[in-house]
């Protein structure tokens, strides 16, 4: 393909990924990635600002998605089911991208400074969640206690769906980890895969 090809940020994060799971992310220089999507280092900086922004460029427009839906849910709504909302935001976002999560995660849980960003990102989420619930009214440490929940249960219901053979859309296994958390605070024993 020609340097001036359209989609060169997808080629790139694509060739990444590639060169990532044969030789390891420390391995990979953005001279291999930038020659693998056949476009120029150069092309590459304009589009990411080192290797590891590859695997996180998309973590802004994510937090900024869940935050923005839980702002706009219905003022009746109470704190979960906001986050309920924000989360099948996100699940939407997810779809038909279940291949390239599973490659981005498998390199980032082979690397400790990858593992690293992932749970700043997380953490991330998790404050600009509690400012949003904030924003709607709620008090602490209700809405840091809401907005840690909801990014568990988003990391499990993320980890379930990436699993090898595991094809039921995320917005299914979001719906099915909010029940067992509401299970579990409830009192009530969980209903998927509980064990007495």
């Amino acid at each position: 393909m020609g340097r001036w090809e359209p989609d060169a940020r997808g080629r790139l994060a694509k060739a990444a990924l590639e060169l990532y799971a044969e030789y390891g992310y420390e391995q990979t220089t953005v001279a291999e990635i930038a020659k693998r999507a056949g476009l120029t280092e150069r092309t590459f900086f304009r589009h990411y600002a080192d290797k590891r922004e590859v695997l996180f460029s998309g973590a802004g427009e994510l937090e900024e998605l869940i935050v923005r839906t839980v702002a706009d849910a219905p003022e009746s709504a109470v704190p979960l089911d906001a986050l309920s909302a924000g989360l099948d935001a996100v699940a939407e976002a997810f779809t038909d991208r279940r291949e390239f999560a599973r490659r981005r995660h498998a390199v980032i849980t082979a690397n400790p400074e990858l593992q690293e960003r992932e749970l700043i990102k997380l953490a991330s989420m998790a404050a600009a969640l509690a400012a949003s619930l904030r924003g709607r009214g709620i008090a602490e440490p209700a809405a840091s206690l809401a907005a840690e929940a909801g990014v568990a249960v988003f990391k499990v219901a993320f980890e379930r769906w990436i699993a090898p053979g595991e094809e039921r859309p995320m917005r299914q296994l979001i719906r099915e980890s909010l029940t067992e958390l509401k299970a579990v605070t409830s009192g009530v024993q969980a209903v998927h895969g509980s064990r007495r």
